[in-house]
């Protein structure tokens, strides 16, 4: 029970490098291997969350190294939530993903493998670690493993979207880290808690100022808040399914939930919304990547490329919640990192299982595709009414709690922006569900005096998981007050 932290972090690690080994001796043992250490992960953090809500938070010293000497971990009801999340999600992807992943990667799958798993590693362990440092240096292990599997999609433009990535990555990454050289520079240390105290009182100091400003701008780059980015869309749209259906729900959310760390661990409610005053401006901000994120997305014929731009969107709502200011803003924006990370999830999959088929997903190639692919459309559907916000969806109630939120602090233009944001959404979703459902396609599946569609749907295991994601979303929905009650206020609190 004791080391369930550690395992976390530690079983896909261990099982990605012996992954790695086994490609030399036997490449077929290295997918088992990888989905061992994923449900060990995802077992033990299910664990962490019980206990962490049974007994509070844990602190978890590695190699019993007490901090600020040493590397903590500091497991609370946030990222105890986060930490189910990522894992969870990691794991039901593997397996939903792996046909998927020998067709479209072919004998370099045992190797992708082991990338995929030390990615996992990375998003893990900057969701547990409590070191400022450490943290720095795992939010780098899961970008260089993001570079590494964008570059192997799409064969012309997996490589390019992967370099403009780098570039931008490094950038982020800098401004972070220069952040944290400040903040040791004031104050010896790299304990979040340790910071966090040291900190308290002097908060007119420049040296504190320009550690804030660098961190949370390198944060936002890497989370990709418009206008910084530009290095999302064609990552995830050109990478292969595989990646973009894992990278796509947890990414950015993980990165959401950094700020959030940092703003509540380290610097504090009161030196962010009443020392800096800086609340109204990021809200305006937060508004502004709401309605260009979907405006963009109006402006894509790729289905996959649309989705990436509503992730630039979804962006906005988690920032603005979070800087409103408030309890309620706060409570839409961490429910709506678990909500929007399912959704994302959800939809992915199911775009997935149309690559399998189809291979290519722009929006004119769907034709038809309700009476060919009936299952996978059904997910689809219902996680585009969860991003549209239709109850009982979840996304419907993450979105009550931000609205409510901006109202509160008469941030009218936030609200509204979320309206015309869910209205863009469903002229998305309802543009493609016309292509699908009552245009003929080329294919000869749609139904006509031919004859009825040919269903030619996902393998099982694709279909499955799609299926019972999907599904999950109206569970959600049911559960939103539970979670809100049991997880998100006593946190707040």
């Amino acid at each position: 029970m004791e080391n369930y932290p550690a395992l976390i972090v530690v079983a896909p690690f261990i099982t990605g490098l012996l992954a790695g080994l086994f490609v030399w001796i036997e490449k077929r043992l290295s997918y088992p291997i990888v989905l061992t250490g994923l449900f060990v992960s995802a077992l033990s953090a299910i664990q962490v969350l019980i206990r962490v809500i049974g007994s509070g938070p844990i602190q978890y010293k590695l190699g019993g190294w007490s901090p600020p000497i040493g590397i903590e971990y500091r497991i609370d009801l946030l990222n105890a939530m986060v930490l189910c999340l990522v894992s969870g999600v990691a794991f039901l992807n593997l397996i939903a993903s792996y046909k998927s992943a020998l067709k479209e990667i072919g004998d370099r799958a045992s190797s992708y493998f082991t990338v995929y798993n030390l990615f996992i590693t990375g998003l893990l362990g900057v969701t547990i670690t409590g070191d400022l440092f450490n943290l720095y240096v795992l939010i780098e292990i899961t970008s260089l493993t993001s570079y590494a599997q964008v570059a192997m999609g799409d064969r012309d433009r997996g490589p390019l979207a992967s370099l403009n990535y780098i570039f931008i990555g490094v950038i982020g990454a800098s401004f972070y880290l220069l952040g944290v050289g400040y903040l040791y520079m004031y104050t010896g240390s790299l304990n979040m808690a340790d910071v966090a105290v040291l900190i308290k009182g002097s908060q007119g100091s420049s040296t504190v100022l320009t550690a804030f400003i660098l961190c949370i701008l390198g944060i936002w780059i890497k989370m990709a808040l418009f206008p910084f980015h530009v290095w999302l869309p064609n990552a995830y749209t050109y990478s292969p399914v595989i990646f973009s259906r894992v990278v796509a729900p947890l990414m950015t959310k993980v990165m959401v939930y950094i700020m959030i760390r940092l703003m509540i661990t380290v610097f504090g409610y009161d030196y962010i919304f009443n020392t800096l005053h800086l609340s109204e401006a990021v809200v305006w901000l937060a508004t502004i990547a709401v309605l260009a994120g979907g405006v963009m997305a109006l402006a894509q014929k790729n289905l996959k490329k649309m989705l990436t731009y509503i992730i630039v969107s979804e962006i906005g709502y988690m920032v603005g919640g979070a800087w409103m200011g408030n309890q309620l803003g706060m409570t839409g924006a961490i429910l709506h990192i678990f909500n929007d990370a399912l959704m994302t999830f959800a939809l992915f999959l199911a775009v997935g299982n149309m690559v399998y088929r189809i291979e290519k997903v722009d929006i004119t190639d769907l034709k038809g595709l309700f009476g060919k692919m009936p299952w996978t459309m059904g997910g689809f559907v219902l996680a585009a009414f969860s991003i549209i916000g239709v109850p009982p969806t979840c996304g419907f109630f993450s979105k009550w709690y931000l609205i409510l939120g901006a109202l509160e602090k008469g941030a009218y233009h936030f609200a509204a922006a979320l309206i015309v944001s869910s209205l863009i959404c469903a002229v998305l979703f309802f543009k493609v569900f016309e292509i699908c459902f009552f245009e003929s396609g080329s294919h000869g599946h749609e139904h006509s005096s031919h004859g009825p569609a040919v269903i030619e749907e996902a393998p099982v295991s694709m279909l499955v998981i799609s299926g019972l994601v999907s599904l999950s979303l109206i569970v959600a929905g049911c559960y939103s007050g539970t979670i809100v009650n049991t997880i998100i206020l006593p946190f707040l609190k």
